[in-house]
């Protein structure tokens, strides 16, 4: 297929275009800058800007056969819905794929009982207060002829980057390392390359209106995150719980909030009915013997 990305330059979007040119697919990028970057492997390359739906008009030509909407939102609903509608609206009457990325985020505080799946109702947290109803924008595409899908990606992590390396980055300064509310506070994680498989299974078989959590460990102690982060960091002290009120002086209080919040996620469907199959290290492993 030709696949319209749009985040295709960020740390995810990278991920995901390799993941697809291996498959044998053609990235068209959508990029706010013209200036070529042929080393991305992209087939195409458009300028647009997801802050700025009417700069869209356009990009969803009769030749892109799916689109992954992977550029981060822009906090406001209506400028979202506009993109949401910008590059759905050629798709519609023709089947073909629209997915858009959401986050495990807007579930909220999972509690302690058993892992959530994608029936478990949204209560989203500040940051991403209005993603439940761009979620549901895009999965209405669904009766106009789209097949429209939401993935929801746990914390991602992997090629030295994502939530994962601010932790390392903490202890290489502050001399300890350190995770942000309650001692108990668990992430669903994903690994980046896992996540871009799980993409691919979405772009070529996902059902429509469906959605699909991207969550390779389910609950995974954050304090051992942190852990794993300052010896990385050369910083082997126990890891100190920084309350988030804290927190919110150095991340704001929204970012804050989402690195204090409890989840346990369960990525089990994916696996059951995409064939999607995480394989890469943990998060623990990843950080302390791999590209941290």
């Amino acid at each position: 297929m030709k696949v319209l990305l749009t985040g295709a330059t960020g740390y995810i979007g990278s991920a995901v275009t390799e993941h697809l040119t291996a498959a044998g697919h053609q990235v068209v990028a959508l990029t706010r800058s013209a200036e070529p970057q042929p080393e991305r492997g992209w087939h195409a390359q458009l300028v647009g800007d997801t802050a700025d739906p009417a700069s869209l008009a356009g990009a969803v030509t009769p030749d892109i056969e799916a689109v992954i909407h992977l550029a981060p939102p822009s906090g406001d609903a209506e400028v979202d819905s506009a993109v949401v509608e910008a590059l759905a609206a050629p798709l519609r009457g023709t089947g073909r794929p629209f997915v858009y990325t959401s986050g495990v985020w807007v579930l909220g505080a999972t509690g302690t009982a058993q892992e959530v799946g994608e029936e478990a109702p949204a209560n989203p947290i500040d940051i991403v207060g209005h993603r439940p109803q761009i979620e549901r924008r895009v999965l209405d595409e669904a009766a106009e002829g789209v097949r429209a899908v939401v993935v929801r990606p746990g914390i991602v992590y992997g090629r030295g980057g994502g939530i994962p390396a601010i932790l390392v980055d903490r202890a290489r300064t502050q001399g300890a390392p350190e995770y942000y509310g309650e001692e108990g506070v668990r992430w669903p994680t994903v690994h980046v390359d896992d996540l871009a498989e799980l993409f691919l299974a979405a772009v070529e078989r996902a059902g429509a209106g469906t959605v699909w959590h991207g969550v390779g460990e389910s609950a995974v102690p954050v304090r051992e995150i942190a852990r794993a982060a300052g010896r990385v960091a050369g910083a082997t002290g126990e890891p100190k719980a920084v309350p988030a009120a804290q927190a919110a002086e150095v991340f704001g209080p929204l970012f804050a909030d989402a690195l204090a919040l409890d989840q346990s996620v369960s990525g089990a469907a994916a696996r059951t009915v995409l064939g999607w199959k995480p394989d890469r290290p943990g998060t623990v492993t990843e950080l302390e013997s791999g590209s941290y």
